[in-house]
């Protein structure tokens, strides 16, 4: 019998990602799981999502402010299109509403 990987899914590391969260250690498992140029995209996708929830700029206008693609900023809208009302308004309080 072969050995199995510890985290084998998606759902897994959100699991691990909680269990950093509720134990304050988050910070360092996400900046040991991902490289500073992975951390960049993370934090330009977070930007790009929140501009199209926005929906003030177009998607060349976004992609001028965050200096990445069209096709990234195109990326981002059909993952947008793809989810319900209750998840955008979900999505538009966490990333909108004053912190």
């Amino acid at each position: 019998m072969s050995p199995k990987p510890e985290f084998e899914d998606w759902q897994s590391f959100l699991d691990l990602v909680k269990k950093s969260v509720d134990s304050g250690n988050y910070e360092m498992l996400l900046t040991m799981m991902m490289t500073s140029d992975e951390r960049d995209t993370l934090v330009s996708r977070v930007n790009i999502v929140c501009e199209l929830l926005k929906g003030d700029l177009s998607q060349r206008q976004i992609s001028q402010m965050l200096g990445v693609g069209v096709a990234t900023i195109t990326r981002g809208s059909n993952e947008l299109k793809g989810i319900n009302n209750e998840e955008k308004s979900v999505l538009t309080s966490l990333l909108l509403e004053k912190r």
